[in-house]
């Protein structure tokens, strides 16, 4: 899997750059979709992404201009969703899912989204540190969300009309 991520497993690339998911990014992203979900999206819904307007969908690249995380979000009236986000698990830790939720915060403002959402499992603690850092606050849960295993998800919300408020 190193290989195809790019640098040796357990090193970190020397910069991480954030750019637009292009079609050639997607064995790569889909390398690490598989990894880090249990119940994974299928590449038609990576491709779908692609030919939506409404869709923002980046990569994480390191030194050789390979993916080492993404996320995806979508954008409707003044409302955003977080679809997707990961990061190839020997990247984890070093700030790179931070950078990729301050990316769609940012393009949150520039769509004039009012507030973002998201759903996260219920047991992923380190997911929810991450987004509790960057401002996002449970507001419900869906019963039964995720399928495999069956398990909770708490929906966060991240209200970007805070007055004055820089997002971070």
């Amino acid at each position: 899997m190193s290989a195809e991520l790019g640098a040796a497993a357990g090193t970190v690339p020397a910069y991480v750059a954030l750019r637009p998911a292009r079609r050639q990014d997607l064995d790569a992203v889909m390398t690490i979709e598989q990894a880090a979900f249990t119940d994974p999206w299928s590449r038609s819904s990576f491709v779908w992404l692609f030919d939506d307007a409404r869709t923002y969908f980046v990569v994480a690249v390191g030194d050789d201009d390979r993916p080492v995380g993404y996320v995806a979000a979508w954008f409707v009236a003044d409302e955003g969703e977080v679809a997707t986000l990961a990061v190839a698990e020997q990247y984890r830790g070093h700030g790179i899912g931070a950078q990729l939720v301050d990316a769609v915060l940012g393009e949150a403002r520039r769509r004039g989204a009012a507030a973002i959402y998201l759903e996260v499992r219920e047991s992923n603690v380190r997911a929810q540190q991450l987004y509790a850092a960057k401002g996002f606050v449970e507001v419900g849960r869906r019963r039964h969300y995720y399928r495999r295993p069956r398990e909770d998800a708490r929906v966060l919300r991240r209200s970007l009309a805070d007055a004055g408020r820089e997002i971070d």
